[in-house]
């Protein structure tokens, strides 16, 4: 019976006008149009031993793991799944001989993207990639340096700004100011007596650090602190001076956080799948306000929670016309009812903390020397 119900399609009407489920199960697969880009994506649908339908997305072209969907859900020929890692849905009904899924993907402050698949067979499949290699973490006593690091102005015109991690740390159309914000934690506000070329001035980087394995992010920071030092001349003294900063504490009645049951002494996991959605795993309050300064808001943010530990959290909103400047925000959203709420409201509702906009005393970089960059 188990196989039957599994296997066949709809074989006839019950009573009410209910039909026997359709075959969801197999390999499908389909192609993403994100911009000028074909993205094409395998999607491996399963049962469980609870019968629960199950599903894995996979990029083709790319060696990463899956995307495990959650909430898979089927009504006659209507699947419907979420996958919380894009901060979006997709849905999409089943052709009538069953070997077709004709779906749109809808993410939360973004027009909904088509996304049809079509049943794979043994013949037709796709090979999908191998998932990469498990990362080897630098040693934890190490302090590295840039065996190689090449520092070029960037193309101008150029949009946005990129800093990647990794082994081999890649930036591109950044500031003096962004690798300054970035190296100690630090919002652009912080930086004092800097001349004007620290701010207007981009240029790209690439390094790759001089011992084995992946740095941490403070080792990464460790890096690109010696490399100012040696390639831009940079010398600073710490101060303080009361500024206009955010206030992150706990609200009346209590986070909402999760407590992250990864390794401890692993990285954290804060990266934003789109302008406005913030999955966050393994994650101090520390890290948390340092992303939302560096990347987020217009201000210092001052941790002023008392929560110690790591936590697990997703943060979703919609951005207003301050947030993500120097990422391609900066831009009023347009009203939408089924939009999520505003940074202030989602951090109160979703994590039970608040931000609050006060004067308080905060640490200060002063610049006392800097240069332009020496050459390669």
């Amino acid at each position: 019976m188990k196989k039957l119900l599994l296997w066949m399609t709809a074989l006839g009407a019950l009573p009410g006008g209910a039909l026997f489920a359709q075959n969801m199960t197999g390999t499908w697969q389909g192609s993403l149009k994100v911009q000028t880009t074909e993205v094409r994506i395998a999607m491996k649908v399963s049962r469980g031993d609870d019968e629960s339908l199950k599903a894995t997305l996979y990029n083709v072209d790319q060696a990463a793991p899956g995307l495990n969907a959650t909430g898979v859900t089927q009504k006659g020929s209507s699947l419907k799944m979420t996958m919380a890692a894009l901060g979006g849905s997709y849905e999409a009904t089943l052709s009538a001989d069953g070997n077709s899924l004709n779906g749109t993907l809808n993410t939360q402050g973004a027009p909904a993207m088509p996304l049809n698949f079509v049943r794979a067979t043994p013949e037709t499949a796709w090979a999908i990639p191998d998932p990469p290699a498990p990362v080897v973490p630098m040693a934890a006593t190490a302090s590295p340096s840039f065996e190689v690091a090449t520092i070029k102005p960037s193309k101008p015109g150029t949009p946005g700004k990129y800093i990647g991690g990794g082994r081999n740390f890649t930036t591109l159309n950044t500031a003096l100011s962004d690798l300054l914000t970035f190296a100690y934690g630090i919002h652009p506000k912080q930086i004092v007596g800097a001349p004007a070329w620290v701010e207007e001035e981009k240029y790209d980087l690439a390094g790759e650090p001089d011992a084995k394995g992946q740095p941490s992010l403070d080792q990464t920071r460790i890096m690109i602190q010696k490399l100012l030092t040696d390639r831009f001349q940079l010398k600073f003294h710490r101060d303080k001076k009361e500024l206009a900063v955010y206030a992150l504490t706990v609200g009346k009645n209590g986070s909402k956080l999760t407590r992250s049951q990864a390794d401890p002494n692993g990285p954290p996991r804060l990266l934003f799948t789109r302008l406005g959605n913030l999955p966050a795993g393994n994650t101090t309050m520390a890290d948390f306000a340092s992303v939302m300064q560096m990347a987020v808001l217009d201000k210092p943010v001052v941790d002023q929670t008392g929560l110690s530990g790591k936590w697990d959290f997703t943060l979703t909103w919609t951005p207003d016309a301050t947030q993500f400047i120097g990422l391609g925000g900066g831009t009023a959203p347009a009203p939408d009812s089924d939009a999520p709420p505003d940074l202030f409201t989602a951090i109160q509702q979703q994590l039970g903390l608040k931000l609050d906009s006060i004067k308080a005393p905060a640490e200060v970089f002063v610049i006392d020397h800097v240069e332009k960059p020496s050459d390669n």
